[in-house]
């Protein structure tokens, strides 16, 4: 009787972690991301974004979890603006151990007002929903970022500094 009550307790629990208020208007096409010609402004306490500001498109459905690209390049000073599509919740997070300690902080810092916890963006409900992400200060190097509901499913994403 005990599995039975925990099976259904566990039911509610990823039903209610996986709906979320649908929207009447289309999602984005999952278009190749483009990248923004002008430098957006940064996020609440994050350092200011001096370059290119990139789209990545976070989508879930039949075919899998995962981020429009499976890693992209940026320069020092660009951003990335990570939008919900389908499938969420959706976050973007980085294992604080996959991160030098002379770049915790900052990187931490960049996260902004979107900041959940150390190196995750709060959870995005809805879609149209977005995170942007400060590169500033950053210096070069392989980031491994993920969405944190969907890492067993492998949803990943690599990010290179230059």
């Amino acid at each position: 009787m005990r599995a039975i009550r925990f099976a259904l307790l566990s039911s509610a629990v990823v039903l209610a972690a996986c709906g979320g208020k649908k929207e009447d208007a289309a999602p984005a096409a999952e278009a190749a991301p483009a990248a923004a010609a002008a430098p957006a402004p940064a996020p609440a306490g994050a350092a200011a974004v001096t370059g290119t500001t990139h789209e990545v498109q976070m989508t879930g459905d039949a075919t899998g979890y995962k981020f429009s690209q499976a890693a992209i390049t940026v320069k020092a000073g660009d951003a990335i603006k990570f939008t919900f599509v389908s499938g969420g919740p959706h976050n973007v997070a980085i294992d604080p151990a996959g991160v030098p300690a002379d770049v915790k902080s900052v990187l931490d810092a960049n996260f902004g007002a979107d900041k959940m916890g150390e190196l995750s963006s709060k959870m995005l409900l809805n879609a149209g929903d977005s995170v942007t992400i400060s590169f500033a200060g950053i210096k070069p190097g392989v980031y491994e970022f993920h969405c944190t509901p969907h890492l067993a499913m492998n949803m990943k994403i690599k990010v290179t500094v230059q």
